[in-house]
């Protein structure tokens, strides 16, 4: 949860964990609703973050209300409104809004038992976001920060910037969001692929946020895949015929049926892959997702996101570790960078490369100036790196790589993992 609500605030360990509850969970859908009823971005950030304030040294006092999420949604209208009135401006807006019938109205249209207005709000603020007269970096940072929650040094984690850079693409995307009236809709069918591409970007990136969390204490935030797959099949209704559309929620399904089993029971960090008990896995979203990647690859137009679903099915197909089609993977792969060509991919592609054909081979291409320079920032490139010269059994590179890659995680889970692992090759040079 963003530090600024917390800092000098009195309260309960039950009303604290009650609010995180809520910002995890309902921030996307409460701020969608805001900046749809106010229209300004600033605003409406200002005004949730004044409820949430509130709600901590309320909570504490008094106890956690019913439905705490309706509670911050109705606080912070009510915000909204003070802050209108302060400022005497927008009087025509706060006329209306001041309305009691309108704050309930906004209430039932937030928490009432109409998904679809719900699923709608969201997708109005994921186009909003993604307008093409904003950069696509902005598209995607502004989008994270309103419809994911996530904090800036969150979002400039996962986009791989700094966080003063994230912050300067934020406030100039709010700004022209609002000098040029960008609308706050759907647009119509005929505009909406030239905004696809960033509307995807946005969703994966709010599903990897939930299922391996860049910071904070757990490995996943279960919430933001549940509205990253929502937000996929609203997308998916809006552009049936779009096989992007269909790898990309593919791909979140396949990934998201093995979540369960990402933690280990001792809770000493994620397991990997290979380690994962495999009946755990969710069959249905397993299912499901073979059926829209092979529904996807039948266009036999192949973008990113169907062979990235793709490798996720071979993944899911193997019944045991040994089991899995590195070859093809490889090969995929290899398609991928030639398609969408990227640092990250190639590293994958490395890792590929090190199960299917060797090792060494593996961590040659890893090592290459044009993978091993743009990542070195990248806590994973690290973390790949030292298990492979774990398996090689160089436990002196291992340690040093294992080091760096602990010098970049922030999740507590992951450090985890990263600590035992470092622990295992510094025993094995004191052997």
């Amino acid at each position: 949860m963003n530090h600024l609500v917390l800092e000098g605030v009195n309260q309960t360990a039950e009303a604290r964990t009650a609010i995180e509850r809520v910002f995890r969970a309902e921030y996307g859908r409460v701020i969608a609703s805001l900046i749809g009823s106010l229209g300004d971005f600033e605003l409406a950030e200002e005004a949730i973050q004044d409820a949430f304030t509130v709600a901590l040294e309320r909570w504490a006092g008094d106890g956690v209300p019913p439905n705490p999420a309706a509670w911050i949604a109705t606080t912070a209208k009510r915000r909204a409104i003070d802050i209108w009135r302060r400022e005497r401006r927008r009087l025509e807006k706060y006329a209306a809004l001041d309305e009691p019938a309108a704050i309930a109205e906004d209430h039932v249209a937030i928490y009432g038992d109409d998904h679809e207005t719900l699923t709608d709000d969201r997708l109005r603020l994921i186009f909003t976001c993604c307008h093409p007269a904003l950069a696509l970096e902005a598209q995607v940072a502004l989008t994270l920060r309103t419809l994911g929650g996530l904090s800036t040094a969150e979002i400039a984690r996962a986009l791989l910037v700094p966080e003063p850079t994230l912050g300067q693409r934020l406030s100039r995307a709010k700004r022209k969001i609002r000098e040029a009236g960008i609308p706050y809709q759907v647009p119509a069918d005929h505009v909406l692929p030239e905004r696809l591409d960033a509307v995807l970007a946005v969703v994966y990136l709010i599903f990897n946020e939930g299922y391996s969390a860049s910071g904070g204490e757990l490995l996943t935030r279960g919430e933001l895949c549940t509205e990253a797959i929502r937000l996929g099949r609203a997308l998916l209704a809006i552009m049936p015929d779009e096989p992007e559309v269909s790898g990309l929620l593919g791909l979140m399904l396949l990934h998201d049926s093995r979540r369960a089993a990402r933690l280990s029971a001792a809770n000493d960090g994620p397991l990997t892959l290979e380690e994962q008990d495999r009946s755990v896995w969710d069959q249905a979203e397993i299912a499901e997702g073979r059926t829209l990647v092979e529904h996807a690859l039948r266009r036999g137009r192949p973008r990113p996101y169907q062979l990235q679903a793709a490798i996720a099915a071979i993944h899911a197909d193997a019944q045991t570790s040994a089991d899995t089609d590195w070859r093809q993977i490889r090969a995929l792969y290899e398609l991928l960078g030639e398609v969408s060509p990227s640092p990250i991919v190639e590293l994958n592609r490395a890792v590929a490369v090190a199960m299917a054909e060797g090792l060494d081979r593996g961590l040659a291409l890893m090592d290459r100036p044009e993978v091993a320079g743009p990542l070195d920032g990248y806590r994973w490139l690290h973390a790949a790196r030292a298990d492979l010269l774990r398996r090689l059994d160089r436990s002196t590179e291992a340690a040093v790589a294992y080091t760096r890659a602990l010098e970049l995680a922030e999740n507590a889970a992951e450090r985890v993992y990263l600590e035992r692992r470092l622990a295992e090759v510094k025993a094995r040079l004191r052997a």
